[in-house]
Order: C-alpha cells, then structure tokens, then sequence
C-alpha cells in the first residue's frame, strides 16, 4: 500500500554515501536528484529499484524513523547488513531469524548516520 517514503537527514552528502552502499545490495540505487529550482534549495534524491520509493530530504531530524526495506532473498539481508556497517551504519540487530513477527522473518538492523533505523527483512523460506 505505501508508495514511497522519505526521512529528513541533517547531512545530505553523508547520508546518500551511506545509502548508495546499502541500497545497492538490495539491488538499489540513487534514481534522482531533485533540482534545488523545485524544492527551495534542500537537498532531495530518491532510491528505487525501479522508480524512486525511498527519499532523502536534507533537514532538521527531529524524531527517529524505522524504515524496513524488502530483500529477495536472506543472502541479500546479510549484504545489506554488511554494506551498511563498511559504510559507517551502527549495527542494530544482525541478521537472523525473528520468530516473534513469524516463523520465516528474517531481518538486520542498523542505525544511518542520524540514527534511523534501517532494516532489511525477507520473508521467504529458505
């Protein structure tokens, strides 16, 4: 149902180095760069696959979002994981397991450079 999302970052240039590592082992990329003409000269890119579903927006953090992104397949999971923390994240949570949501859950977490939370999950058995 969700379309796409965004966070508001307090360091552009830090936070799209850090998710053009993440994302990339989900098989994302940086799609776009809004033209500063069209956002008042803030900062704004979006990630996708295949169209832009995840924004960044340079700003004032105020509160910390959890964001959880699917991966294909667990091995993309424990890539993300690692991308993430050779990139600067704070590990969150290692990949694993986490039969508490159900039983083919398998997720990591890590903390972006503003302290978001960032999670990969696949749900698939494997």
């Amino acid at each position: 149902m969700i379309d796409h999302c965004g966070i508001i970052v307090s360091d552009f240039e830090a936070s799209k180095a850090f998710y053009d590592r993440a994302m990339a082992a989900l098989g994302a990329s940086l799609l776009i760069i809004v033209p500063a003409e069209y956002t008042g000269g803030v900062k704004v890119g979006g990630y996708g696959r295949e169209r832009p579903v995840f924004w960044l927006r340079e700003g004032k953090p105020h509160d910390r979002q959890h964001i959880a992104f699917t991966a294909n397949s667990r091995a993309e999971v424990d890539a993300f994981h690692a991308a993430a923390l050779a990139a600067g994240g704070r590990d969150n949570g290692a990949p694993g397991l986490r039969p508490h949501y159900h039983s083919d859950y398998y997720g990591a977490f890590v903390l972006d450079p503003d302290g978001h939370n960032i999670e990969a999950v696949c749900h698939k058995s494997e």
